[in-house]
């Protein structure tokens, strides 16, 4: 059977976006003075414009709009720089990738591919193996290409034979993902790791354009970009108004010369990953704070099993210490005997397991942060430009909706149980990259206040400022005309804005998730469908649409009642609240048109 992605089999991945000195300047220049007036309207919004008659309205918002510009440093410092790493040729030999060439034997580099899948359909993982098997192998490197299958299929097993590459499987799924890759490290022994997913397809040019950076014996792992080739890809801008005429497509160059390339009809989701990986996660080299995201990822697999022997060893130690305290609170003993020292630490030991991939739904970006916390090695990791692979996206809101799940309830569940702000491991560039991701997932709560403190302005007439006057206008529209400035120079030739509505309209998601993790819940590996979902998904976006309604029906209630003369409505407080709503509408409708979007033939 044909996949519905054969006829895209052409297409090629975006260059990445090219680093301007110019641009840059003029990025920090307004991204500073965004700053500025956004602390200006802070302090104006707490010192005067509270309504002092609605304070159960006024100060939870006010409490919003400040934990969001908190959010808005972070990301400030997050693209405040491009800082790549210098690509270097491949290592002609495994001494070129280690500190002290005389430990090691002259001989090629070796690399294990770990293709990773569950239930994945088998001719899918059929095409990830044939492009592995096409990776080029500079200076004679050693190749080792494994399908590591954790749903135990004799027809995945044939695929792999067919292929003629390794067949990997275990007798149960302990650890999900991080366990599986366990399970294939205890099999291999290659020097590097590279880790696919069962839809990653890597080009040719990956080991040759990634293994260089390991020359610097420092060098964890290298995170590719992650390139979904089967988005739809819309029309251009220009050509879409075409159709109104000349003027039409006029208009649509000129709009693209302000603000950057515009197609209509692309990315229903907001899939298209290019402004996560070429702008906020390249922009943490700097810091070395760019994390794995699993799937076009190349690891060292001495710093991943070194890391993760000293992790072991650090919960041996206090397991035992704890033991041993325990031990003499029984026995009233000054100290504790030598043999039941031993018999303690032998205990500890034993109920711990080792875990190169910590077993956890966020398995990759948890093991980044082990290793960018080890202060014996201080392990680096470089965030690489260009796409070396293609993948497959989410085609429906069902998968949609699963996959965010899955990073929003990882991310939040080791920030709750497992906080590496708290530890002494990582710098503190690190820890901002790190809070900056974290943070933006605590930001469901603060987005679902400005997704309904119009709707409460409206309906009640009270507003959560003293008045809606020129005072409120001139603190305000500075603010965010310069925020749109400063992202818009910060994003330049990529489009934030679909990313950013996306991120405030799945806020069911987030909240299912904070709830989720806050009630001590495990977070639970699910496997992101690969094949399309049939079916309406509208009911998905309930959440969504019952607020659109109640956002619209607010707004008619609001204009009749100051049409009828209601002192609670003032222009000013119309006119505000009536924008805010507006753009809240085009933000949730987003969900919206994805439940709806029907693939093409």
């Amino acid at each position: 059977m044909p996949f519905y992605f054969d006829r895209l089999e052409d297409r090629k991945p975006p260059a990445p976006l090219p680093h301007s000195l110019a641009l840059e300047s003029l990025w920090q220049f307004l991204a500073t003075i965004n700053l500025v007036l956004g602390l200006w309207y802070i302090s104006w919004r707490w010192t005067a414009s509270l309504n002092p008659d609605a304070l159960w309205f006024a100060i939870p918002l006010v409490i919003a709009e400040t934990l969001a510009f908190v959010g808005l440093i972070l990301f400030t410092i997050n693209l405040w720089k491009t800082q790549d790493y210098a690509q270097r040729p491949p290592p002609a030999s495994i001494r070129d990738c280690v500190a002290d060439e005389g430990d090691a034997p002259d001989r090629p580099v070796a690399v294990d591919v770990f293709i990773a899948t569950y239930n994945e359909d088998e001719e899918l993982v059929r095409l990830s193996v044939a492009d592995a098997k096409r990776i080029r192998r500079p200076n004679g490197l050693d190749l080792r290409i494994h399908v590591l299958d954790d749903g135990r299929r004799p027809a995945m097993r044939q695929v792999a034979a067919e292929e003629g590459v390794n067949y990997i499987t275990r007798a149960s799924n302990i650890g999900f993902k991080a366990g599986n890759l366990r399970n294939g490290m205890e099999h291999t022994t290659g020097d590097f790791i590279l880790i696919l997913d069962a839809d990653t397809r890597p080009f040719p040019t990956i080991l040759e354009r990634t293994l260089g950076y390991f020359r610097d014996p420092e060098i964890a792992f290298v995170q590719t970009p992650q390139w979904f080739y089967d988005i739809p890809e819309g029309r251009p801008l220009p050509e879409a108004l075409g159709r109104l005429g000349l003027f039409g497509a006029r208009a649509g160059r000129l709009i693209e010369r302000l603000i950057g390339p515009v197609r209509i009809g692309e990315d229903p989701f907001a899939n298209d990953p290019k402004l996560f990986y070429d702008v906020i996660l390249r922009r943490r080299n700097w810091a070395n704070a760019a994390f794995c995201c699993g799937a076009a990822s190349l690891h060292r697999r001495e710093a991943v099993m070194e890391a993760a022997l000293r992790a072991f060893a650090d919960v041996v130690t206090a397991s035992a210490a704890a033991g041993e305290k325990e031990a003499l609170r029984l026995t009233r003993e000054a100290e504790i005997d030598a043999g039941v020292q031993a018999l303690v630490r032998w205990q500890a030991a034993q109920e711990q397991e080792l875990t190169p991939y910590k077993f956890h739904v966020s398995e990759d970006i948890y093991t980044s942060i082990v290793l960018h916390e080890d202060r014996g090695r201080r392990w680096k990791s470089v965030m690489h430009p260009e796409v070396e692979s293609k993948m497959l996206s989410p085609q429906d809101l069902l998968t949609q909706t699963i996959q965010r799940f899955k990073y929003a309830g990882g991310s939040l569940d080791i920030l709750f149980h497992d906080n590496p702000l708290l530890r002494r491991g990582l710098t503190l560039p690190q820890k901002l990259m790190y809070g900056s991701t974290f943070w933006s997932y605590l930001g469901v709560i603060w987005n679902f206040a400005f997704l309904v403190a119009p709707v409460i302005y409206m309906l009640t007439g009270i507003a959560p400022v003293s008045a809606y006057t020129a005072d409120f206008f001139k603190h305000a529209l500075p603010f965010l005309l310069a925020n749109e400035l400063a992202f818009t120079a910060g994003t330049w030739g990529l489009s934030g804005y679909k990313g950013g509505v996306s991120y405030i309209a799945f806020f069911p998601v987030g909240f299912r998730a904070l709830w989720t993790v806050l009630r001590r819940r495990e977070i639970k590996f699910h496997v992101t469908p690969k094949a399309r979902q049939s079916g309406n998904f509208l009911r998905l976006a309930a959440p969504q649409l019952i607020l659109m309604a109640v956002t619209v029906l607010a707004f008619l209630y609001a204009v009749l009642r100051y049409a009828s003369g209601s002192p609670a409505y003032s222009p000013g407080g119309l006119i505000a609240n009536g924008f805010w709503s507006a753009n809240n509408l085009l933000t949730l409708s987003v969900t919206v048109r994805a439940a709806l979007w029907k693939p093409g033939p």
